[in-house]
């Protein structure tokens, strides 16, 4: 299987939305992002302003790219990202696939 971050998101106009069990699945597949009222969700944490809006801005590039745009939240040190998709009325690989693209901004996890 690809991994999401590598995939690029594909019109989806007309189609249905995910069924609970494959949000399920990909859920597993990008961590820290949950399901928040028909949405997938999750919180980047930063050292402060810059580094917030370089990360906005990246992903703000991202997502114009495949077409697909989050709602964000963003504060001083933090970005609330949100992916919907709303030609399916509720969740898409396309979600996933952007969530992987902006997990893959952030440098890896210090052990």
């Amino acid at each position: 299987m690809t991994d999401l971050h590598l995939q690029h998101c594909q019109p989806l106009e007309g189609s249905a939305p995910m069924a609970p069990a494959d949000i399920e699945s990909h859920l597993r597949r990008v961590s820290g992002w949950f399901l928040e009222a028909g949405a997938i969700q999750k919180t980047f944490a930063f050292g402060n302003y810059h580094e917030t809006l370089a990360f906005v801005n990246a992903l703000a590039w991202i997502c114009h790219t495949e077409d697909h745009h989050p709602e964000l939240r963003v504060t001083y040190n933090r970005c609330v990202v949100r992916f919907d998709t709303h030609s399916v009325g509720g969740l898409s690989v396309n979600d996933f696939i952007c969530a992987a693209r902006a997990d893959a901004l952030m440098p890896p996890a210090k052990p």
